[in-house]
């Protein structure tokens, strides 16, 4: 990925304007091309790295350890790859000495304030994170155990859910039958949407947005008819956008995400659940009757499993165990699905009816009687022409 970065390179260092929050997530909205982003995020994600490239930061400043050791997450590879500097086990203080937008040298490893030191850490570059990634990849036999555990577990909570669809709300969106696309705002989803047009445009899926992925579905030109999630990261735009809305609820019956909704005078169905918002949006899915089930951005190997995290890996596994042979990932579905009909074939259909058409017309008495009449229209046609320019 490409992008200009609006920094002054000075012999002293890096010098560009800071931005801070202890969510990734929330600061990815505020971030500009050249900024330096100090964040708060142990085992830096896949995604939230893609996020923080593709804002065009001029480096990172991580508070905590990009990576820990505990499962080899992805994120850090992506940060240095792309050229960024990312520094990391900073003083957590620096969340509150630096102020958003002020302008701050970045040097080695170390940031200044003119001359007073506001922060220092350790400066990661591929050597060391690929040491790290070794480490972290040696332990993961005791990940695998955990998450072995953290199945168990959440098969225990959400047994009636699981395997009886107990708790699965009446929504107003009819799916009985009929194909359904779910876009999480996750791996590679801009790539994926855009192979799937084709498929889109010859089944007209009932589509099912997660959170920000609502938002994906709008800048590929299409309307989510749901959108599911706990609204954290989803645009006003996309609410007035005419989707049905589902909150996604913890088992206690609290729902932050309704709150918004309220304010903003929207109705919601309330959807309670122990897993993520992509678990709800499968179970959601296959509980009203989908025949297909195509997945857009959602966690499908092992290794993505592991950059989510353990507590994040049980529910999903188990609810895709649970959708069984409906769900398709996108890339499946982009690999095998041609178009019936490419729009060569079909005008070339045309060109040879027309010319079957004239062949007939030529070829028998009523058809040259006709031809000799649209001949003479033709003639009457062009002399009409001749006379406004004459």
């Amino acid at each position: 990925m490409r992008f200009r970065r609006s920094r002054a390179e000075v012999p002293f260092g890096l010098v560009a304007p800071v931005r801070s929050d202890r969510r990734t997530k929330n600061l990815t909205k505020r971030l500009r091309p050249g900024d330096i982003a100090v964040i708060d995020h142990v085992d830096l994600d896949r995604v939230s790295a893609e996020a923080l490239v593709g804002c065009g930061v001029s480096a990172v400043i991580n508070v905590a350890r990009s990576i820990s050791g505990r499962y080899p997450n992805q994120g850090p590879e992506m940060i240095v790859a792309a050229g960024i500097p990312l520094v990391d086990d900073v003083d957590p203080e620096v969340l509150t000495r630096v102020h958003d937008g002020e302008r701050l040298r970045l040097e080695g490893a170390t940031l200044y304030r003119g001359g007073e030191v506001v922060a220092r850490g350790t400066r990661q570059d591929k050597e060391s994170v690929a040491a790290a990634m070794a480490e972290a990849r040696a332990g993961l036999a005791t990940q695998l155990e955990a998450f072995a555990a953290n199945t168990m577990a959440y098969l225990q909570r959400e047994r009636d859910l699981l395997l009886d669809g107990i708790g699965i709300p009446v929504i107003g969106t009819s799916m009985e039958g009929r194909h359904v696309l779910i876009v999480v705002r996750g791996y590679h989803y801009r790539e994926d949407i855009v192979a799937l047009r084709p498929y889109i445009r010859e089944f007209r899926p009932v589509i099912i947005a997660v959170d920000g992925g609502a938002d994906a579905v709008m800048e590929a030109g299409y309307r989510p008819d749901i959108i599911v999630g706990d609204f954290d990261s989803v645009s006003d735009q996309a609410l007035t956008s005419g989707a049905e809305l589902v909150v996604h609820a913890y088992r206690d019956g609290r729902a932050p995400g309704l709150q918004r909704l309220t304010d903003l005078g929207h109705e919601a169905v309330v959807f309670p659940a122990t897993g993520t918002s992509e678990d709800v949006a499968m179970m959601l899915a296959d509980g009203s009757g989908a025949s297909l089930i195509v997945a857009v951005g959602t966690h499908a190997t092992l290794e993505e499993f592991l950059d989510k995290g353990r507590s994040g890996m049980a529910s999903t596994f188990l609810t895709r165990l649970r959708v069984g042979g409906k769900l398709v990932d996108a890339k499946g579905v982009s690999r095998l699905y041609r178009s019936r009909i490419s729009p060569w074939a079909l005008l070339g259909l045309v060109a040879a009816c027309l010319l079957t058409i004239l062949v007939a017309a030529y070829s028998s008495p009523a058809g040259q009687v006709y031809l000799t009449f649209l001949a003479a229209r033709w003639d009457a046609f062009v002399y009409w022409m001749t006379g406004l320019f004459t």
